[in-house]
């Protein structure tokens, strides 16, 4: 006799994963489910909404890395479980980190005997290398002064209003007066000149760029120069070797450097390089006996994963300076093919230059019907994700968009890219301007009205109107779709 068994409808082995209860309805977004669901259906769940996010390949906002090669990605997850700060029970992963930092050291010529290590160390990023560097500044300075007896409460940094967010945030978090210099037409990045009519007795450093981010390029103080080479760090040394920026330089006394930019790693690892030990102030490193050896730690952050350390080892015997400087050339070419289609197009000014970081800046020339912001709304329909932004004070009326030029952007993307901006450039020649809707129906603004206080009324009015008429004649003109 043949025995059957009903399956009890908690048996989820059995049930397909979409068929299943745990897909069928919504999950709490704000609160822990009571009981567990399999690890199947929550990986469903998790991966289907992750779906919606934009692809990290066409992502070309970001100068992050996006893509290694499979056997980094092996070392990666094997490496993925270990602690970066347990320096006594993973003595080889320390090891690793204190190699990356010499050879980043050298390749920035530090003044380094054949046996002398250098002074640095793996940050998450480039944000906390500066914080780091930027703190090391400023106790310098203070003991300085103190010593001098002189005032030491009001302390400044002087650099370029095109800096990243991360050197305001150093300002206000540890009480430091920033001093930028503003951008003008043309020139987008710090006048040097400007800098030094800045700098005073209370200036901690001069923070200079290698790589301005947005378009790609001394006095009697005797003031400290520190360099953001966040995005040009892994650059310069292979494409402009004879550039002077680095250590060369008697002044430069500490560089930042992201390894999750150009030095191919995926997000998560900085670097922060000092001249020698006299730049970094002693009484800022902690030495801690957590776990049975005792640490020295000079870091913002404590726990995280040595996965981007060894990634970063690995890059650098992987490539070596050959591998490094081909990716780069590569990367500055396909810049050239985007950049030489844009001006075929006849319609963008191009804003960047072609030296520095292989990335195109460009705006449009006629801005009398649209902006570079509906052009890079378009281009996600495409799935491109190009971001439009204005630039610094004072010039805050140019609007460019920019594409970064990454390692694992091709060719061939370069060329679909084009391809893809002409037909959005098309699309956007076939609606109406949003500002000659605006003026259609914008009304009359009655004074009595302003008086009696119906005004934001009427303003509410008109931009619903206005929000209307553009929905209706998008849709009206809506295609099947891109596929």
């Amino acid at each position: 006799m043949v025995l059957s068994k009903t399956a009890s409808e908690s048996d989820v082995s059995i049930h397909s994963t979409f068929a299943s209860r745990y897909v069928r309805t919504s999950l709490p977004r704000f609160k822990m489910l009571e009981n567990s669901i399999p690890k199947e259906a929550a990986y469903q769940i998790i991966n289907d909404e992750l779906m919606l996010d934009g692809n990290p390949r066409l992502n070309l906002a970001s100068f992050v890395t996006t893509w290694m090669e499979p056997e980094c990605d092996k070392l990666i997850m094997a490496s993925v479980n270990k602690n970066y700060v347990d320096m006594d029970e993973y003595p080889v992963t320390t090891e690793l980190q204190n190699r990356c930092v010499n050879m980043i050291a050298h390749l920035f010529n530090a003044p380094l005997g054949d046996s002398e290590t250098a002074v640095g160390v793996g940050t998450v990023g480039s944000s906390e290398a500066i914080m780091l560097a930027g703190l090391a500044f400023k106790r310098k300075w203070q003991n300085k002064r103190k010593a001098e007896g002189k005032p030491y409460d009001k302390p400044n940094i002087v650099t370029g209003a095109n800096v990243q967010v991360c050197w305001e945030k150093f300002a206000r978090y540890f009480e430091v007066e920033l001093k930028e210099v503003k951008l003008r037409d043309g020139y987008y990045v710090m006048d040097p000149v400007k800098a030094v009519e800045m700098v005073d007795e209370n200036t901690i450093c001069v923070a200079a760029i290698l790589g301005s981010t947005l378009n790609g390029n001394s006095k009697i103080w005797d003031t400290s120069i520190h360099v953001d080479a966040a995005s040009g760090g892994f650059i310069a040394p292979f494409l402009n070797p004879e550039l002077e920026w680095d250590f060369r330089l008697p002044l430069v006394k500490s560089i930042n450097v992201s390894g999750h930019k150009y030095g191919l790693v995926y997000a998560g690892i900085g670097w922060v390089i000092w001249r020698s030990k006299e730049d970094l102030p002693e009484e800022l490193i902690f030495h801690i006996n957590y776990l049975g050896a005792d640490q020295p730690t000079f870091t913002l952050n404590f726990s995280k994963g040595s996965s981007q350390v060894i990634a970063q080892y690995y890059q650098l015997i992987r490539l070596g300076h050959e591998g490094y400087r081909n990716i780069m050339e590569n990367c500055r070419e396909n810049a050239t093919v985007l950049k030489e289609g844009l001006e075929k197009t006849g319609r963008f000014n191009i804003v960047s230059k072609d030296d520095g970081v292989p990335l195109v800046a460009f705006s449009l020339k006629d801005h009398s019907l649209h902006d570079e912001f509906e052009v890079s709304d378009y281009l996600r329909r495409f799935g491109w994700i190009v971001p439009a932004y204005t630039m610094p004070p004072d010039a805050q009326h140019v609007t460019v968009l920019r594409v970064v030029i990454r390692e694992d952007f091709s060719r061939t993307l370069a060329e679909r890219l084009v391809f893809d901006i002409e037909k959005v450039l098309h699309e956007l020649d076939q609606l109406p301007s949003k500002l000659t809707t605006a003026a259609k129906v914008t009304p009359v603004v009655d004074e009595k009205k302003v008086r009696n206080g119906a005004v934001k009324k009427a303003a509410l009015e008109t931009q619903r109107e206005i929000t209307d008429v553009w929905m209706k004649f998008v849709q009206a003109r809506k295609t099947n779709g891109v596929c």
